[in-house]
């Protein structure tokens, strides 16, 4: 990994999603893919292993959901920089996305470089420069 690149851990159950939100990672300056997940048991698994400093959590992923698997870490970790996808509009998020411990939610189609790149300065107050 890239000094000073912060890690990026990708959770989401369906490849061509993980392959496109590698993709704009890849364009976001600053911040590197460091794994990949396909559910929720694996993201804290994989969380615990890497320690990310930003994880990308869908919200739909099978046997346990990403606001439980997002609970999870923030609970072991209150530093975790979590933030939510789906297409769920805001206004519509399943119970608990709101007090899971996520850092924001982004709507898939809302996902791009500048809107990542907006919110991890407002979670670090604009001091962590990626």
């Amino acid at each position: 990994m890239t000094p000073d690149a912060v890690g990026v851990l990708i959770v989401d159950d369906q490849a061509p999603f993980r392959r496109a939100a590698k993709a704009v990672m890849a364009a976001t300056p600053g911040f590197e893919v460091v794994g990949e997940a396909g559910s929720g048991e694996e993201a804290i698994a994989l969380y615990d292993q890497l320690h990310p400093g930003l994880v990308l959590m869908d919200i739909n992923l099978g046997s346990m959901n990403g606001i439980e698997a997002t609970r999870r870490i923030t609970t072991a970790d209150p530093q975790a920089t979590i933030l939510l996808l789906s297409t769920y509009q805001a206004a519509d998020l399943p119970r608990g996305a709101e007090t899971c411990g996520a850092a924001g939610y982004i709507n898939k189609e809302d996902f791009g470089p500048a809107v990542v790149v907006d919110l991890w300065a407002k979670r670090t107050n604009g001091a962590g420069q990626p």
